[in-house]
């Protein structure tokens, strides 16, 4: 089963520093419909501008995944670690017993991200924060893991969950395992996802479904978020 949540049904809060599209109901936004997919709590679109950002605040017991899509963004937190993630690249935070980071587009041009909260299988771990540079090749038969709570991923997360990514080339057709259910987001361009077309910035549950067709209509970028359907705890 697939829904689509194409980009200008998405919520919306501009402050003019950030203009972010909420896939799941955040902050200000909601609908008691959209409060999650299985434990994938939070996507948001957002475009930051130049020399802003988010001041320092605390999280606690969330997975945060940040994927840079335009600029790059510089990440500073009270466990002393301090990164900028570029465009194409991931950032990771397990906030655990708690965590106060910041935020901030330090570049001369706009900064676009995805921003991921997965609810975590375990409480109260150690915070933690990590970054990796992923290549830069297209895809051609399957999108890279990017994201995972396996060992096999560049980045772990405490949740058995895992986000895969990949540049498509215009006419590039790939088929994706699904092990569980999966949120697909277009990060650039125009893909068919089992004939069904979406569109820069649109979502996509998948359910009951074990594999899917993505085909590019024109050069595009695509993730896609395997969850559990419940929240583990210990």
């Amino acid at each position: 089963m697939i829904k689509l949540y194409p980009f200008e049904e998405l919520g919306r809060a501009n402050h003019g520093w950030l203009d972010a599209r909420h896939h799941f109901s955040f902050a200000d936004y909601y609908n008691p419909h959209r409060m999650g997919f299985g434990v994938l709590r939070v996507v948001n679109d957002d475009i930051i501008q130049p020399g802003t950002g988010f001041p320092t605040h605390p999280h606690r017991d969330m997975e945060i995944i940040t994927y840079v899509r335009r600029g790059a963004i510089s990440h500073k937190d009270s466990q002393g670690n301090e990164g900028r993630t570029v465009a194409g690249d991931v950032q990771v935070m397990s906030a655990g017993t708690g965590v106060a980071h910041s935020e901030y587009n330090l570049e001369e041009v706009e900064t676009n991200i995805f921003q991921i909260w997965i609810e975590p299988k375990e409480y109260g771990v150690q915070p933690r924060w990590d970054s990796y540079e992923f290549p830069k090749q297209s895809a051609n038969s399957e999108l890279s893991l990017l994201v995972s709570g396996a060992d096999n991923a560049p980045l772990w997360i405490n949740q058995d969950a895992a986000i895969y990514a990949g540049s498509l080339v215009e006419g590039t057709e790939i088929l994706q395992p699904i092990t569980q259910q999966a949120y697909v987001l277009v990060s650039e361009g125009q893909v068919e996802l089992e004939g069904r077309l979406m569109k820069k910035g649109d979502g996509a549950e998948v359910t009951e479904l074990d594999l899917i067709r993505l085909q590019a209509i024109v050069d595009s970028e695509v993730l896609v978020i395997e969850v559990p359907e419940h929240k583990k705890t210990a």
